[in-house]
C-alpha cells in the first residue's frame, strides 16, 4: 500500500512540474488540413499571440489527409505535456458519423481546449425561384416532391449535413447534387441551374448583394450583421436547426489541466487582441473563446445530432 501512495505521489509531483514548466520547448499546433482553409487561417493567426504570451515559438504544421484523421491521429499519439495542439473545424464532429473505423476517439483520446471561432450559414436560392422564406421553400417543395434540387460542396460536408437535417426535420422534398467545390455549388444556383444551395455567410454575400440571390434563412442563433434583414430558422418558426461551422482546439487526453487552463487562457488572450479579432472577422469567421467545457459540450452534441442525420438519411462519404 505504501508503494502505491508513493508511486502516486511522484506522478502528481511529476504532473505539477510539468505544468509549472510549460512551456518548455517550441509549441506545435497540428491543423490536419491544407494551407488556407480556417483551422489554417486561426493557427497562424493565434500563433504569434500565443509565442509573445508563453516565450517560445509556436508552429502551426498541415498535417493533411482522410478529411483530417491523419493529422488527429498524430496529436492524439503526442505526448500528453501541451506542447502540441490541434486546430480542427465542423469535420472533426462529422467524420465519425460518416467513418466508423476511426484511429482515435474523438472524446476519449482528446481534452477540450477551447471554441476558437463559428462561422454562419446562409439558404440561399435563385431569384426565379418563387420563395420569400423557408417555409415558402418548404411547401413549394411538397408541392413538386423530387422535382426541385439543391448544391453542396460535397457528401458528406457541413453544407450536406445541414440541408438533409432540414428535410428530416421538415419533409422538405429536394434532391442533393455534390459538387467538388463550393465555388461550382454556388456558381450553379446563380446560374439557375440548381435551385437553392446552403453556403457559408461571407461567400454568399456578393451575391445577394448583387440580387444574383436571394437568401432565405440564417442558420445561427442570430441575425447576421451581413444580412440583417434576413430572418434566423428560429425566428420561422423551426428552432431545431441552428448550424454553424466552429473551429477549436484539442490537446491529447492526459494534458494536466493546469497545461490546458494556460493554453485555454492564451487562446482567450489572444481573441481579444482587436487586431487578431479584426483579422478573423474579416475571414468571415465570429471570434467565440470562452472556456474548455463550451467546445467540449458541442462536440458531445454534435456527435448523436449527425449521426442520426448520415443513419436516417443514408448519407455516404466521398
Amino acid at each position: 500500500m505504501r508503494t502505491l501512495w508513493l508511486a502516486l505521489a511522484a506522478l502528481c509531483f511529476s504532473l505539477s512540474t510539468l505544468a509549472q514548466d510549460f512551456p518548455s520547448r517550441p509549441v506545435h499546433v497540428i491543423v490536419p488540413y491544407t494551407p488556407g482553409t480556417g483551422a489554417d487561417i486561426l493557427a497562424r493567426l493565434l500563433g504569434p499571440k500565443l509565442g509573445e504570451r508563453w516565450k517560445v515559438a509556436v508552429v502551426a504544421e498541415n498535417k493533411p489527409g482522410a478529411t483530417g484523421n491523419i493529422g488527429a491521429e498524430f496529436v492524439a499519439k503526442a505526448e500528453p505535456d501541451g506542447h502540441t495542439l490541434l486546430f480542427v473545424a465542423t469535420s472533426f464532429g462529422t467524420t465519425p458519423a460518416l467513418q466508423k473505423a476511426l484511429p482515435y476517439d474523438p472524446v476519449k483520446s482528446f481534452e477540450p481546449v477551447a471554441l476558437i471561432a463559428t462561422s454562419g450559414l446562409v439558404v440561399v436560392v435563385n431569384p426565379k425561384v418563387p420563395a420569400r422564406s423557408m417555409k415558402d421553400l418548404i411547401a413549394l417543395t411538397k408541392r413538386q416532391p423530387g422535382q426541385m434540387h439543391y448544391s453542396s460542396p460535397g457528401n458528406g460536408g457541413p453544407q450536406h449535413l445541414a440541408m438533409e437535417l432540414i428535410k428530416l426535420e421538415t419533409g422538405m422534398s429536394i434532391v442533393h447534387v455534390p459538387y467538388k467545390a463550393a465555388a461550382g455549388a454556388l456558381t450553379d444556383v446563380v446560374g439557375g441551374h440548381i435551385e437553392a444551395t446552403i453556403a457559408a455567410v461571407q461567400t454568399a454575400h456578393p451575391h445577394v448583394q448583387a440580387g444574383r440571390l436571394r437568401a432565405l434563412a440564417v442558420m445561427s442563433d442570430e441575425r447576421s450583421p451581413a444580412y440583417p434583414d434576413v430572418p434566423t430558422m428560429k425566428e420561422q418558426g423551426l428552432p431545431d436547426l441552428e448550424v454553424e461551422t466552429w473551429y477549436g482546439s484539442f490537446v491529447p487526453a492526459g494534458t494536466p489541466e493546469a497545461v490546458i487552463r494556460e493554453i485555454n487562457a492564451g487562446i482567450n488572450a489572444a481573441l481579444k487582441d482587436t487586431q487578431v479579432r479584426e483579422a478573423i472577422e474579416k475571414q468571415g469567421m465570429t471570434p467565440v473563446g470562452g472556456a474548455p467545457q463550451r467546445l467540449g459540450n458541442l462536440v458531445k452534441s454534435e456527435l448523436p445530432r449527425w449521426n442520426r442525420v448520415v443513419k436516417e438519411a443514408g448519407i455516404k462519404a466521398d
